[in-house]
């Protein structure tokens, strides 16, 4: 009977040490590069005839998946992630970030025809990501 319970017990935290060591160190940082990949995706498949528009977009979006994973790398090596915290180390900032990129997924699938106010939303949206990421730099 002490064997099992021993067993059981080491099964337990051979999966918790699993599960820790998997577990993403920056969960808003990762969800919302996650996202941008996937706007990028649906951007890169639309179909071309935006004015240049739909392009410009795959640009920001690449540009803001760089910044995010900068900000990934960057927290790594100044210690701010530890992989055994489960909160990232600027919650506020990261769920912002977090938020807008969602914004952008969804303006990114709606119709083009808003008289160019939905481009002008996506400039303003990548706007905001771009101080977010410099926010989330400079608070380190």
């Amino acid at each position: 009977m002490k064997n099992r319970y021993f067993l059981a017990v080491l099964f337990l935290l051979t999966m918790c040490s699993f599960v820790l060591a998997v577990s993403p160190d920056q969960p808003h940082m990762e969800a919302a590069r996650d996202s941008l990949q996937k706007a990028k995706a649906e951007l890169q498949i639309a179909e071309h005839n935006k004015g240049g528009h739909r392009a410009k977009a795959v640009g920001l979006v690449s540009n803001a998946i760089a910044e995010v994973n900068r900000g990934i790398q960057f927290a790594k090596k100044h210690n701010h992630a530890t992989g055994l915290a489960a909160n990232p180390d600027q919650p506020h900032m990261e769920a912002a970030l977090g938020f807008l990129q969602n914004a952008k997924v969804e303006l990114d699938a709606a119709t083009p025809d808003k008289g160019g106010h939905r481009g002008n939303a996506l400039k303003l949206v990548q706007q905001a990501i771009d101080e977010v990421n410099l926010g989330i730099a400079a608070g380190r």
